[in-house]
């Protein structure tokens, strides 16, 4: 049972709302929670034009029942199981200047945010560091030239821009659907972060995602049965991408790293020597600290420039090898909170990238015979 702690709104303009809310153990439900106006107001929206999924699927007969344990976790629990007690959530007005944007989400250390519009009163889309790697690579031109949509353009005018090219609903989940179909939804529509939202009172509750999920079954985990082909090693459940890895030059520049996350959606890039061997790893999450940094406008750094100007410390690669277990990979991705781990033989020469979305297929998905990574 769960309730808003705390709502703050941090304003950066006439038109820009933040929101901020850490969740405390009562019930959102519960008619005597307090809420302070502002939030209220933002809160309670119509939920017009979101959509929530809803999924059945069957399970093959001839399926080995040891490969369902993962599957039956996860359907039956909620997404709503998985909600932490304290969180954090940033919600942006879509008149808010999409610089500020950015840089909201580097000074709360938040990746994403909901977005709220005033005139339909609803919540419209999300929005991600992809958002950011889209401008940057749409408008960048050279080092002189500063990149004025990134610094003018309010988020309503990149998403009236950027939905030319593409379908951008709010693709949602309601907090009683099953972990099973949060799963699906987020591989399926190959996204990282899903809202949470009560159907009701129209409160985004929290943004799942891969690692949320992962944690939840990594802690709980040791109440059910220990599947038996954790005990495999990767190379024998050939979990993962093993074929045209996307990888970057260390002396590549930033720009070459942004087109290939554009045409490739990858999530992250290894970066490699002239001898194939990986020296970093280049993620969607990195680029953010050209905000931090305020340097988006010198995309003709290296990499090996925009790996050492990181502004946290990252020690090495998280790397895993063909010989490791799959229990091991899992644990080590867990323990880490990473997205994805490296897969490299003796010589430190990429082979392979383990993901998250490789395990959730292949331990949730899979044995109900679904392959929503399938394009």
């Amino acid at each position: 049972m769960r309730d808003f702690g705390s709502i703050s709104s941090v304003s950066y303009a006439v038109n820009v709302l933040l929101l901020l809310y850490n969740s405390v153990d009562s019930t959102l439900k519960n008619p005597n929670t307090s809420t302070d106006t502002c939030a209220y107001l933002v809160f309670n929206c119509f939920l017009a034009g979101c959509s929530y999924t809803t999924h059945a699927f069957a399970t093959p007969a001839d399926t080995d029942p040891d490969t369902l344990i993962y599957m039956n976790f996860m359907k039956t629990h909620r997404c709503y199981d998985a909600i932490p007690t304290s969180s954090k959530l940033v919600i942006f007005d879509t008149t808010l200047q999409v610089k500020k944007a950015f840089f909201a989400l580097v000074a709360n250390g938040v990746r994403a945010a909901p977005l709220w519009d005033n005139k339909l009163q609803c919540f419209v889309g999300m929005l991600t560091i992809t958002d950011f790697i889209n401008i940057l690579h749409r408008y960048y031109k050279s080092p002189l030239v500063q990149i004025y949509e990134l610094e003018e353009h309010k988020i309503e005018t990149w998403r009236e821009i950027y939905l030319q090219y593409s379908v951008n609903r709010l693709i949602s989940i309601t907090p009683d659907s099953s972990l099973f179909d949060a799963i699906y939804s987020l591989l399926k529509n190959k996204i990282h972060r899903l809202p949470i939202i009560d159907p009701v009172s129209g409160n985004v509750l929290h943004i799942l995602t891969h690692k949320r999920i992962l944690k939840f079954l990594h802690i709980f985990g040791s109440m059910i049965p220990k599947p038996r082909f954790l005990q495999k090693q990767i190379r024998e459940v050939g979990i993962g991408t093993f074929k045209q890895i996307a990888t970057v030059q260390e002396f590549a520049t930033v720009y070459d790293a942004l087109t290939v996350f554009v045409e490739r959606r990858v999530s992250a890039l290894p970066v490699v020597n002239e001898q194939g061997k990986v020296v970093a790893l280049y993620s969607r999450f990195d680029v953010i600290n050209l905000a931090a940094q305020k340097n988006y406008n010198n995309l003709n750094m290296t990499m090996r420039e925009a790996i050492a100007s990181r502004a946290c410390c990252v020690e090495g690669v998280l790397k895993c090898y063909p010989h490791e277990t799959l229990e091991t990979v899992i644990n080590r991705i867990a323990e880490a909170e990473v997205h994805r781990l490296v897969l490299v033989d003796s010589d430190d020469v990429v082979r392979g990238i383990v993901s998250l979305s490789d395990l959730l297929q292949a331990l949730v998905l899979s044995p109900a015979g679904i392959d929503a990574l399938c394009s």
